[in-house]
């Protein structure tokens, strides 16, 4: 084979090699793209379920028909949006280019099995409120007739007591007041039909008492007044287990939404893992490759020392190009994977980038090697990625978490390191400790372990204030951004409290560079 035929193929494959490596990188944001819209598909499906259930609460609060009816036209629409949302996973379900490389989400058996559990639970959640909306609206309309019968029974009963009191009989009186008590509390306290019996059983001993007592149409008011109380006992009654089988329906759709974020995050990091150890066994490829090159190029025409260094050279120039693109790439992911957590909160635009820089300046002062300072700054933006499994109900509330809400927004941090620790990536093991590490606080009173002083990994110590500052400087949903005084009095007043204080001297020593980062990337509103 001819010298200039070699390096013709040679050029085709370095080119093949590079369109592969891209292809592989834009297959791997195309990925955690698509799991991402999934899981926000999913989880505002399980939102929208628990309106639902709240709505359920006011319907059996409505106090009069229109009421209700309203009630009913916000549960529809409720109802329009779920079927939207639920249009918009089903109708990702197809087959594309991605399936050549690794599992659709949607036909992954935990996944699908999950997503049909949900929609069936919808379903139900629908019927129950349907029964519940007829037996409110019942139980309204037999209450505006209860007030009109007891305004009858009562005018009955006034005529019979002044009847009562004029034969001055204790024997009547008693029983009479026997006979109240079953229509004022015995009643609506057991609402039984024991309790009409005892009621018309007591007017059976006054009229063979008083036989000229007309009671026939009191009577007959009894029993349709009693009828229509246990009848509003039986919907009280129906409508509890319903609504209890509404938050059955609830807790199970929490453990489904759980278990597809899990499953969800176990297919990124196969397919992660998957695209880099294809990257590697290209690059090692394209070694082997360049060396039988470099063998038959030396075989098939003498070159002289000059002209075997230029190839040398040129083959050791492609192989440092492509081992800096699949290191670039790998930092790109990561912090791409870090914007998409941060994004999902609608934190603002350069906070991780800041949080980069940030790091790595406090990382240098305090003495860690160069290299050790550029790898926390690669991975610091992933500190908060746990994010992404936080529901948007929680993560963009506008207004003070509840105990409940900020419960499960603390979960972040170990969310994070779970979906981290199992890298072998000295990148991804980085980012798992700044994950799991950066809301410790020096004095032990950070989450979740609680560790104090330098029990914190010193990348989670650097994080944290890097963190904090950057976010007491920006506008949030949940707050405006502070002032520099008031930022620089917080920071000296938890030296030692919840930052590390040599990072506190650090930080002020270096004051004018943390400035001159937070001026060269501002936000964009």
């Amino acid at each position: 084979m001819s010298i200039k035929r070699i390096i013709k193929l040679s050029f085709i494959l370095i080119v093949l090699l590079l369109i592969t490596i891209s292809s592989v990188n834009f297959l791997v944001f195309k990925q955690l793209k698509e799991n991402n819209i999934t899981r926000d598909n999913v989880s505002k499906l399980v939102s929208l379920q628990e309106n639902m259930n709240a709505l359920v609460k006011d319907v059996k609060n409505s106090k009069d028909i229109q009421q209700l009816k309203l009630t009913k036209q916000q549960f529809s629409k409720y109802e329009l949006n779920f079927e939207k949302a639920k249009e918009k996973l089903i109708n990702k379900e197809h087959n594309d280019y991605l399936d050549l490389l690794t599992n659709d989400i949607h036909k992954n058996k935990d996944v699908s099995g999950c997503i049909s559990k949900l929609l069936e639970n919808e379903h139900q959640i629908e019927s129950a409120f349907d029964n519940i909306f007829k037996m409110q609206s019942e139980y309204i309309v037999l209450m505006k007739r209860l007030k009109l019968k007891y305004k009858k029974e009562k005018i009955s009963r006034n005529i019979m007591e002044k009847a009562i009191l004029k034969t001055k009989d204790l024997f009547l009186i008693h029983h009479f007041g026997n006979m109240k008590y079953y229509s004022k509390e015995a009643l609506f306290q057991y609402k039984d039909q024991k309790s009409i019996n005892n009621w018309l059983n007591e007017i059976q001993i006054l009229k063979s008492r008083l036989p000229y007592m007309d009671s026939t149409k009191y009577i007959n008011i009894i029993k349709s007044l009693g009828k229509d109380v246990i009848r509003l006992s039986q919907i009280d009654k129906s409508i509890e287990l319903l609504k209890m089988d509404i938050q059955k329906l609830l807790k199970m759709n929490k453990q489904v939404n759980e278990t597809i974020i899990n499953s969800i995050e176990k297919i990124s990091n196969d397919f992660f893992n998957y695209t880099y150890t294809l990257m590697e066994f290209l690059l090692g490829f394209s070694l082997f490759i360049i060396a039988i090159i470099g063998y038959k190029v030396n075989k098939t025409v003498g070159l002289s020392v000059d002209e075997i260094e230029t190839k040398v050279e040129t083959g050791i120039h492609e192989i440092a190009n492509l081992s800096q693109e699949i290191e670039d790439t790998q930092k790109e992911v990561v912090f791409t994977m870090g914007a998409i957590g941060e994004r999902r909160s609608k934190e603002t635009g350069y906070h991780v980038t800041r949080v980069a820089k940030y790091s790595e300046i406090l990382a240098l002062h305090y003495g860690l090697s160069k290299k050790e300072a550029e790898m926390l700054k690669q991975a610091s933006p992933m500190h908060d990625i746990g994010k992404v499994a936080i529901p948007d109900a929680i993560l963009n509330k506008p207004a003070r978490f509840t105990p409940e809400e900020r419960k499960i927004m603390d979960t972040h941090a170990e969310l994070g390191y779970e979906m981290l620790k199992s890298s072998k990536r000295p990148l991804l093991k980085t980012a798992a400790i700044v994950a799991y590490q950066h809301h410790e606080k020096w004095d032990g009173t950070g989450y979740p372990n609680h560790l104090k002083g330098e029990d914190i990994h010193i990348y989670g110590r650097i994080t944290a204030l890097a963190d904090v500052f950057d976010a007491l400087g920006s506008d949030r949903v949940y707050k405006k951004a502070w002032d520099d005084e008031r930022i620089f009095k917080l920071f000296k007043e938890e030296k030692g409290k919840h930052f590390d204080p040599k990072l506190i001297d650090i930080f002020f020593d270096n004051l004018d560079k943390f400035l001159e980062i937070r001026d060269s990337f501002k936000d964009t509103k």
